[in-house]
Formats: C-alpha cells, structure tokens, sequence
C-alpha cells in the first residue's frame, strides 16, 4: 500500500546486528497516528520531523498493536505539509481581535495597560503557537483556542458569582499561559518542536509573572494588583507537582486554576475519542491517570467560543 503522511516523531536506531533502521511516527491526512519501521536504513540526516512523504508498506502487529513495515519512503512537496498539521478551527488573528476588544473595555486603567501591553508586543507568535508540546491544544493556533475557550468559561462564570472581580480574572485568563511562546520551539509545521534553555531552566509560569513585574515597571504601575496578578500566573497549575511555586490564595486565582484544569481535561478526552469509534473504549491516556476513556456517541468534540463583532 501507499499513501502520504506526515513524519511526527524519527528516531535512528540499530538492530541486534548492527544494521541502522528508522523508527517513526507517522501522522496520516485524516489525523491518526501510526508506528512504523524502515529496516536496513542509514538515514543520515536526510529524513526530519515535519517532513510530508509518501510512504510504501505493509501493515503488522507487535504486540497487539499495529504497526507499518515501511519499504519506501519519498519526500513529497513542502506545500503538502498544510493537509497533515492539525490547527485550531478558530483563526488566532480573530481570537486575538477579541481579546484586545475585552481589556480595551476594562475599566481598570492599570490591568488594561499591562495587559494591552504584553499582547501587542508579543502579537505575531500569540496569534499562531500552540499551547503544549504534546498534550492538550498543542495544535497550530492551540494557545489562542485555549486561551479563548478559559476566557469565555470566566465570563459565564462571573455571571453566576457576581462576587467574582470580572477584570481580574481576565487579566489573569488572558497572561497565564502567554510566556509558553518564551518557552516552547516552534518547527516549520508550527508546532512545539521542543523546548528553549529558558523553558526548561524557568517555563512560562515563572516568566509570565516576570513579564507582568517587567511591564508594570516600564508602565510606572505599582500596588497590589499587579502582585495579585503575577500571584495567579504563578498558581494556576494548582500544586507544586505540576510546576506552580504556590496554590492559589484568592478567589480568582482559585478559579482560574480550575478552569485551567478543566479547558485542558474536556480537550484530552475530546482528542482521545474523536479517535475511537462509538462504543469503544481508548488506550490508556497518561496525561488523565493513564484512564481508558469510553466513546459513548452522544456528543461531539465541538468548541463554542463566542468572537462578538470584531473590527481588527
């Protein structure tokens, strides 16, 4: 058989005789990932991640799983690479547009300026990047999606808890992952190829917050505020073992971390069964303590992010 397929993940390796083969991660048009090998093979540099390829094989199973014995790969066109990445189905550039549109309708002059500050500066990457390298929205314009859909729970929530400081904890929605553009690579896909030095010596919950005290400085802008602010980028992974220094201390940081949480679990689970036929149950996923999860049929993986009028 043959068919056309995106590299996701080459590795190099030697067999028991010492001959090089190709173990890979291929990506198929309609999204699925599949294992193959490419036996007695010397890459040497000539096949990379990201690579579009047309790809002959044969379909195994190892170990109850299928697997691809590849006996030809060919590079196919750089334009073809479009047909394999998956993206978010909301343009960044419009989500973006909205976002401007709420904080430049705060009346917290000191939120807005901060925050109409670290966004424009950091428009184009924020417009496109993903949100993660492996898990949750790490897709081509997977942090504005995030983003959007954590923005428009806050809203509906501060409808239900009028108690809730509305601006505050936009603010905080808007900023809490926007330093993931400092820490992640990006490839010519436009997905997370990796992490930079900084990600991995820093990340972006402790940058973001560094960007807030930074910006906050050059804007003259003192007070608590921008304590609390910088307090809810640092605490919204929750708990320590998943990176953040301190546990939320107020209301909104609280909520904003739970919503974090949540945006981040609806999507794994999405992810995991939109790949699994109705009635069926998933492998286990790490990410969601290594769960199998069940694709019952009766919804749908579809975001609602409400865009308003834009005029960007």
């Amino acid at each position: 058989m043959a068919s056309y397929a995106m590299i996701k993940e080459l590795t190099e390796k030697k067999d028991k005789n010492g001959n090089g083969y190709l173990d890979l991660l291929l990506v198929a048009k309609d999204k699925k990932e599949y294992s193959g090998k490419m036996w007695r093979f010397e890459n040497n540099g000539y096949f990379e991640v990201d690579d579009v390829v047309e790809v002959e094989y044969t379909v195994d199973s190892y170990k109850g799983k299928t697997q691809l014995n590849i006996s030809m790969l060919r590079k196919a066109p750089d334009e073809m690479i479009k047909d394999f990445v998956p993206k978010s189905e909301y343009d960044g550039k419009a989500v973006f547009a909205m976002l401007l549109d709420k904080v430049n309708n705060f009346n917290d002059e000191d939120l807005k300026k901060i925050v109409l500050q670290i966004l424009t500066e950091n428009r184009e990457k924020l417009e496109v990047y993903p949100a993660a390298y492996r898990l949750h929205h790490a897709i081509v314009g997977g942090l504005m999606l995030h983003t959007a859909s954590i923005v428009e729970m806050a809203e509906k929530t501060c409808q239900v808890y009028p108690n809730i400081n509305r601006e505050l904890l936009l603010s905080g929605a808007i900023l809490h992952d926007v330093a993931k553009i400092f820490e992640m690579k990006t490839s010519k896909s436009g997905l997370c190829s990796g992490y930079t030095a900084g990600g991995e010596l820093i990340g972006h919950l402790v940058k973001g917050a560094m960007y807030v005290d930074e910006t906050a400085k050059k804007l003259g802008i003192e007070g608590e505020k921008v304590m609390l602010l910088e307090h809810m980028i640092l605490s919204h992974h929750g708990v320590p073992e998943y990176g953040s220094p301190v546990r939320p201390m107020f209301l909104e940081a609280e909520i904003l971390s739970t919503l974090d949480s949540l945006d981040a679990t609806i999507f794994e689970i999405n992810q995991a069964t939109s790949k699994i036929e109705t009635g069926e149950f998933s492998e286990r996923q790490w990410a969601l303590d290594n769960r199998k999860l069940f694709n019952h049929g009766l919804s749908s993986a579809e975001h609602k992010v409400n865009l308003g009028e834009q005029n960007d």
